[in-house]
């Protein structure tokens, strides 16, 4: 027997551009175990191939943090000019100062930061600190051209700008590969310039095209911004928090395993990118659910959406320890143990029951609660790394399950709270939770 919320949730229609977004999901997710893959050959091994890693992950804990919160104002601000029937383009320019300002005080904290970062997290190659300055400076006009996208309702062109890339990099990375090229900066400048093509794309094509309007002031654009820039910078930061750590606390000599501990942490997100897909389609309808006011039919739904993650975060988990090895192995012809692989799957799914709650409380207009979630999940890996043990990979595998458990209690918390009081949500505060995702690739 069905329950009350299913005849419920088959009635609310399938928001515009779900489906396109789902899929460029899918597609970037692929594109990354493939640029890995190829660049890892391309290089020579998982010596060589250590630099662009830790490119990698650098590049996705800082620019999905800092520009998502944009993209999300930006796309809130237009669309809601839309449905009024005001042109968008004095919002555009407003995100676009903001942008400008957050990018150059971002470059300015990399260039004063420099040689340590250089010297602790690059092993001294000055040409991959470039990269990351480059790649940070070139995904702010992605997550600009997706804010407008998605608050014009282009989302096809939302879609090609956030699927695209991956493409592309691995485009690059073989023809770099066909000429000879063996060095890793020339990759490293795929992985950071990559971003930009599928803009120039969308952008040739119109698709960027913003209507004038009337002028808008600073407060129509930056309603939740505080709290978005905080809670996404924690979250993007958790998300790759296990490499990045493992590269710091790394002594000379580990590049190797450092490298194949990086593929663990992707082998470990498989669930995670397919569940992003999935709740692409599943949000809107909990999120509309919401608006309807119709609380019990979104509890039930909200339950079951967690119970999927739940069932999900065994599967990936047990799989992770009993086939994983096997997996890692024929992929990336690296060797990663079982315990290990099975505790990344687990922060894995922890963090993916966070981040659904994270969003229906978003929706329930508790952006403050969100960011004092992912910050109570930042100290708590924080002190999870620090105290747990002094072997490299499990004082991380710990820290990152304690991060995300945290993080889910404290949502999970927020959310009672917001459900007891009788918090509805917002037109703005829906189309912020549709779009937190801050897992980019």
């Amino acid at each position: 027997m069905s329950s009350p919320a299913s005849p419920v949730l088959r009635r609310v229609p399938l928001p515009e551009g779900t489906l396109p977004v789902g899929f460029a999901l899918l597609i970037a997710g692929i594109a990354t175990y493939a640029f890995f893959k190829i660049g890892n050959v391309a290089l020579g091994g998982d010596e060589e191939f250590a630099p662009i890693a830790s490119l990698w992950f650098a590049t996705f804990s800082l620019a999905p943090g800092f520009f998502l919160p944009l993209e999300q104002e930006l796309g809130r601000a237009v669309s809601h000019r839309k449905a009024r029937g005001e042109g968008g383009r004095p919002v555009a320019r407003k995100v676009l100062m903001l942008g400008a300002g957050i990018t150059s005080a971002v470059l300015l904290a990399i260039m004063i930061a420099s040689p340590i970062i250089t010297s602790s997290y690059f092993d001294g190659d000055w040409w991959m600190l470039a990269a990351l300055a480059t790649a940070f400076v070139a995904y702010a006009p992605a997550h600009l051209a997706r804010g407008v996208c998605a608050g014009t309702g282009r989302f096809r062109s939302y879609a090609v700008v956030m699927g695209s890339d991956g493409i592309i990099r691995i485009i690059a990375c073989v023809t770099l590969a066909v000429i000879g090229i063996s060095a890793a900066a020339p990759y490293g400048f795929a992985v950071a310039l990559a971003p930009l093509v599928p803009v120039m794309f969308v952008g040739l094509r119109g698709n960027l095209r913003t209507e004038p309007g009337p002028e808008a002031d600073w407060h129509e654009v930056t309603q939740n911004l505080g709290w978005l820039l905080m809670g996404t910078v924690f979250a993007a930061g958790l998300l790759n928090a296990g490499p990045v750590m493992a590269n710091l606390l790394s002594e000379d000599g580990q590049e190797e395993v450092v490298t194949q501990f990086g593929y663990g942490v992707l082998l470990a997100r498989i669930p995670l990118f397919l569940f992003q897909a999935v709740q692409a389609a599943l949000l809107p309808r909990l999120s509309r659910l919401a608006a309807r006011g119709e609380l019990d039919e979104f509890r039930n739904g909200l339950r079951k959406l967690l119970q999927l993650v739940a069932v999900v975060g065994v599967v990936g988990t047990t799989g992770a320890f009993l086939i994983g090895p096997l997996v890692i192995e024929f992929v990336y012809d690296s060797e990663l143990g079982g315990r290990t692989l099975a505790m990344l799957a687990l922060s894995s799914a922890i963090y993916m029951a966070g981040l659904a709650t994270a969003q229906a409380v978003i929706a329930l207009r508790g952006h403050a609660l969100v960011a004092l979630g992912w910050g109570v999940g930042v100290v708590a890996f924080a002190f999870g790394t620090w105290l747990s043990s002094d072997q490299l990979f499990r004082r991380i595998e710990i820290g990152l399950v304690l991060s995300s458990g945290a993080a889910l209690a404290t949502f999970a918390l927020s959310l009672q709270h917001k459900l007891r009081v009788g918090a509805e949500p917002t037109p703005g505060s829906v189309m912020d939770a549709i779009t937190d995702r801050p897992l980019e690739a």
